[in-house]
């Protein structure tokens, strides 16, 4: 008991340090905040304070070390807007000392044309933008109802002749059948904290030539400017109630802070699961002024089949669906293997 209250006040605290300026739309890496798998976006992300097993690595490093087996794999893929598309792979095994998992989300925008100021229809050349992100993860049981987890992310952006490179972790705690009360959980993530980013290479540097100046045409360095990374602060509280052996349900309600939007988040998951064979899910994400210039919906939907019960084999399928205001809706898909 003493372990999770200094461990959560830690995190709690810590998260207050970071939150207390916001810094709105002037983040680095946006891409760490792209939801990543279908079982926890399809409950809005209410329950990813909560995860378990390999999906746990991008939503609370501390769930990893529930999974069930010794390993688990993951392949996840997002159908994002303005077609662009987010492929995932994790795996995660389990040791002596906790479990370690690794991953990878790759994201692919297609070509696009270059332009500049003098030929604004393009030049006929196409450059194709390469962003990453590699993640290294540890997790640790600490009792039969506490877990810790870290997290530690390289991102990598790079298009035309320019990139950037920046570093981030997260740190989570998970606290289960809280207060002796079978199915009630506390989870509690930070995420995102790391380094400025900044962007760097050759292509920062052009032409120009300053009026006056007996010099004539000579190369100048554009300074980029460098931006924090997109952290956020996320506390959660769930429950889980069966129903004999054949019906289970599950709710979570999550508070999310963020340095990178002006408004913060309320979180509402809903998980109903047959047999541990179906599952059906839903979520709503709310924010106080409502926030209407948003392009996403507020509620998201998701099922799930776990065919170990009917086959025999550690795998499970998972789909998740994200309204979207101007685009085509999202479509996430996920394939998990035990081992």
């Amino acid at each position: 008991m003493r372990k999770i209250y200094l461990i959560s006040a830690l995190l709690i605290l810590f998260g207050g340090l970071v939150f207390s300026q916001t810094k709105a739309g002037t983040s680095a890496a946006p891409e760490l905040t792209i939801p990543i798998g279908a079982k926890y976006t399809a409950m809005a992300g209410a329950s990813g304070v909560l995860a378990d097993g390999v999906e746990a690595i991008t939503w609370n490093p501390s769930g990893v070390d529930w999974l069930v087996g010794n390993g688990q794999a993951m392949f996840s893929y997002r159908k994002y807007i303005a077609d662009i598309g987010i492929n995932y792979l994790a795996i995660v095994g389990k040791f002596g000392f906790g479990s370690v998992g690794l991953s990878l989300r790759t994201f692919n925008f297609g070509d696009i044309p270059v332009t500049t100021e003098f030929q604004p229809d393009g030049t006929g050349e196409r450059i194709s933008p390469n962003f990453f992100v590699a993640g290294l993860t540890y997790s640790k049981r600490l009792s039969d109802r506490v877990s810790v987890g870290v997290n530690f992310n390289l991102i990598n952006e790079s298009f035309g002749r320019v990139s950037a490179t920046g570093f981030a972790f997260d740190a989570g705690v998970q606290y289960r059948n809280m207060l002796n009360i079978p199915g009630l959980s506390l989870g509690i993530v930070v995420k995102n904290i790391g380094p400025s980013m900044k962007y760097g290479g050759s292509g920062l540097w052009v032409q120009a030539s300053v009026p006056g100046s007996e010099r004539g045409l000579t190369f100048y360095k554009v300074e980029a400017a460098s931006f924090q990374m997109p952290a956020s602060f996320e506390i959660g509280l769930g429950y889980n109630y069966s129903i004999g052996e054949m019906n289970n349900f599950a709710i979570v309600g999550t508070y999310q802070a963020n340095n990178f939007y002006a408004l913060d988040a309320y979180k509402f998951g809903f998980e109903y699961s047959f047999r541990n064979i179906f599952a059906l899910r839903a979520g709503y994400n709310y924010s106080k002024s409502g926030d209407v210039s948003s392009i996403w919906h507020h509620y998201t939907l998701g099922a799930g089949i776990n065919t170990e019960s009917l086959i025999g084999l550690k795998v499970t399928f998972d789909y998740a669906y994200v309204p979207v205001t101007y685009f085509s809706a999202n479509h996430l898909f996920n394939l998990k293997v035990g081992f």
